[in-house]
C-alpha cells in the first residue's frame, strides 16, 4: 500500500521558533516567536503525531494557539512551504500539554547563584524553557545541609557562603525560583538526607541521631573527600524520627521564605555496615523510605524527588509512591549502553508503570577534567538510548552536565551539539505518548536487505544497527539506534565516540502478523522530526519497506 512519497527537504533558512512556557495546561494558550520575517507561502502546521490538527498560512513573527483539551499529550508545530511540489522544512518547536510535570519529567539544574543581572537569569531560564524543562534541581543553593536557611525566618540572610564557600545570593535564589514559575517549571530544593557541618550541635543537631562507623557510637561516619569544602559532611541516621523532624522544621523555614515547589532529596550511595547511637545496625535503604514519608507528612503540598545513587535502596524509595519520578545517577559498574535500558526498565517494575525515570548520566566524564568541549556522538547516543527506553536525561543547567558536581563547567557545548539537542528535545516532547506513556517492549523480527547493514534486537552490539521494538494498542514500534562503527561504553569518558556513517535508503524486512494500514517514520536527525508516511508492501507476514536515512536513531511505526 503506497504511502506519502513526497519526503520532506530541510532548508537552508534555519527558523529559531520559541513558545513562552515548557508546559501547558489542558486548553491553555501558547504564545509563539520566531526569529526573523520568513518567505511568503510558509506555513504553520500542529501535529500529534501523524495527524494533521490545524494548519494556517503564516503571517507574523508572533502569534498564538490555544491548546486542545486533551491531557498529558505531545504537539509538533512546525514552519515549512511547498517547492516544486515538495515540502520544504524551514522549523519546528515540540508542546507538552500536561497538567502535573510528574507525567513527563524533563529535569535541569542551576548550580550557581552568585550576584546576577535580571538579563543573565532570563538567559538561563530562557534556554532550559526551549529545551522544554520543566523542573529544576537547584543544587547546593543552601548554607548548610543540616540548615539550609542562612540566617532566620525573621532575619533571612541576604548573602552567604554554600558548602563550597562560594558566595550565595539571595535575590538570586529568589530570581530563578521566580522567572522560572513564569515559565511554568517547577523548582525543587536540593539537600541531603543526613547531612550535618561540623557546627551542628550548635544548631540544635544530637549525638543519637548520627550514623557510626563502629558498634560503640565513637567514630562518626563522615565524607571529607572534598578540600573545597567548608566542613566535612556528617551522616546521620535517616530512620531517626527525632531527625526526620528536626530537618523538617528547618525545610519550614526555607519554604516560608522561597517558594520552592518541593525538595529533592540525595544521598551517598552503599557505605556499608552503619550503626546507631543506641549500638544497634541501622538498615539506611528502609531509613529511605521513612524519610520520604516524614517529609510528605510534614508538607504534604511539596513534591519530592529522591536520588537513588545507582540504584541504591529505590525500591524503599518507591515504596510510599511519594515521589513525583523516579531518580537514578549512574555509576560503575553500570557502564554500558544496556544498563542505562536496565535501570529505566527496573524503575518500571518497581513503580507498577506508574512513573517514569530521570537519569543523572554524565557523560564525557574524564574529558571534564580540563577545559575543552563536549564530544557531540557520546551525548546523542546517551540521549538516544535513555529516550528511547522512556527516560530523560539530568544534562542541562546554566552549562551542560558532565560531573557528579554540578558547578564543574569546564566542558562547552559545540554548536551542532547545541542544534541537535535542541532538535532531541522536541522529539523528545512531540512523541512523548509513544516513548514514555506506557506500551511493551518486544523483540521484533526484523533484518536489512543490504548486506552491509546488521540488524540485531535490544541489547546492543558494535558492528550492528540495534533495534528496540514497542507496542502500544495497534501500533508497533521500531527503534533503530546506529551503533555500527561506535563502542557500547555510555560515558564516552574522554570523548573518543566519531558521528556514525549515514546510513541511506535503508531496506527492511519485518515480520508482523499484524494487519498494516500504514507505515510512517520520524527521526530527531532529520527534518526537525517532522513524520514521514512511507510506502511499503506486505506479502503474507512479510512487511518491506525503505528508510530514507538513519544517522544516531529512528523511530518507525506500523499501524
Amino acid at each position: 500500500m503506497p504511502g506519502n512519497q513526497n519526503i520532506p527537504i530541510t532548508s537552508t533558512l534555519v527558523i529559531d521558533i520559541k513558545t513562552d512556557k515548557a508546559i501547558y495546561f489542558p486548553g491553555e494558550t501558547v504564545t509563539f516567536t520566531i526569529d526573523r520575517i520568513v518567505p511568503p507561502g510558509s506555513i504553520i502546521r500542529y501535529r500529534h503525531l501523524l495527524q494533521t490538527i490545524k494548519q494556517v498560512f503564516y503571517s507574523r513573527q508572533t502569534w498564538t494557539w490555544q491548546t486542545p483539551s486533551k491531557d498529558f499529550t505531545g504537539y509538533l508545530v512546525e514552519i515549512y512551504k511547498i517547492e516544486a511540489g515538495r515540502e520544504v522544512m524551514n522549523g519546528a518547536i515540540a508542546v507538552d500539554v500536561s497538567s502535573d510535570w510528574k507525567r513527563f519529567p524533563r529535569y535541569g539544574f542551576l548550580s550557581k547563584f552568585p550576584r546576577l543581572s535580571e538579563s543573565q537569569m532570563d538567559a538561563v531560564i530562557d534556554i532550559l524553557n526551549r529545551h522544554h524543562i520543566n523542573g529544576i534541581q537547584f543544587y547546593d543553593w543552601a548554607e548548610k545541609h543540616h540548615k539550609p536557611l542562612a540566617g532566620t525566618v525573621s532575619n533571612p540572610s541576604q548573602i552567604w557562603f554554600d558548602i563550597a564557600n562560594r558566595q550565595t545570593y539571595k535575590a538570586t535564589v529568589e530570581g530563578y525560583i521566580y522567572k522560572a514559575h513564569q515559565k511554568g517549571i517547577q523548582a525543587m530544593s536540593y539537600n541531603l538526607c543526613y547531612g550535618a557541618l561540623n557546627d551542628a550541635s550548635d544548631d540544635g543537631v544530637k549525638p543519637e541521631w548520627y550514623l557510626y562507623d563502629d558498634p560503640h557510637h565513637t567514630k562518626m561516619t563522615v565524607f571529607d573527600k572534598g578540600s573545597f569544602l567548608k566542613s566535612p559532611i556528617y551522616l546521620m541516621d535517616p530512620s531517626n524520627p527525632d531527625w526526620q523532624n528536626y530537618l523538617a522544621e528547618r525545610n519550614e523555614d526555607f519554604y516560608s521564605i522561597f517558594a520552592f515547589d518541593g525538595f529533592h532529596i540525595d544521598q551517598l550511595g552503599d557505605w556499608g555496615i552503619k550503626y546507631n547511637y543506641n549500638d544497634q545496625p541501622v538498615n539506611v535503604v528502609g531509613g529511605f523510605g521513612s524519610f520520604v514519608q516524614a517529609m510528605k507528612k510534614y508538607h504534604p503540598d511539596k513534591r519530592l524527588i529522591f536520588n537513588a545513587v545507582n540504584q541504591y535502596g529505590q525500591g524503599k524509595i518507591i515504596a510510599g509512591s511519594s515521589v513525583d519520578f523516579l531518580y537514578t545517577e549512574v555509576w560503575n559498574p553500570n557502564e554500558n549502553y544496556e544498563d542505562l535500558s536496565h535501570i529505566i526498565r527496573i524503575n518500571e517494575k518497581l513503580s507498577n508503570n506508574t512513573k517514569n525515570s530521570i537519569l543523572a548520566a554524565h557523560v564525557n566524564y574524564n574529558l571534564a577534567d580540563n577545559a575543552g568541549q563536549f564530544n557531540t556522538p557520546g551525548v546523542l547516543f546517551a540521549d538516544a538510548v535513555i529516550f528511547v527506553f522512556g527516560g530523560a536525561h539530568l544534562e542541562l543547567g546554566e552549562h551542560m552536565l558532565a560531573k557528579e558536581y554540578f558547578p564543574n563547567s569546564n566542558l562547552r557545548m559545540p554548536e551542532d551539539l547545541k542544534k541537535s539537542v535542541i532538535e532531541y528535545y522536541d522529539f523528545l516532547v512531540a512523541y512523548q505518548n509513544l516513548l514514555r506513556d506506557g506500551g511493551t517492549f518486544n523483540n521484533p523480527e526484523i533484518k536489512a536487505t543490504d548486506s552491509k547493514v546488521f540488524i540485531k534486537t535490544w541489547p546492543p552490539q558494535t558492528g550492528a544497527v540495534s533495534v528496540i521494538g514497542k507496542s502500544i494498542g495497534n501500533r508497533q514500534i521500531l527503534h533503530l539506534i546506529n551503533f555500527m562503527t561506535n563502542s557500547l561504553d555510555w560515558r564516552d569518558t574522554n570523548g573518543t565516540k566519531s558521528v556514525p556513517e549515514l546510513i541511506y535508503d535503508l531496506k527492511l524486512a519485518y515480520s508482523t502478523n499484524q494487519n498494516v494500514s500504514r507505515v510512517w517514520f520520524a527521526s530527531p536527525d532529520l527534518n526537525y522530526g517532522s513524520p514521514i508516511e512511507l510506502d511499503f508492501q506486505k506479502n503474507n507476514n512479510h512487511l518491506t519497506f525503505i528508510v530514507p536515512s538513519l544517522r544516531y536513531w529512528d523511530m518507525i511505526m506500523t499501524e
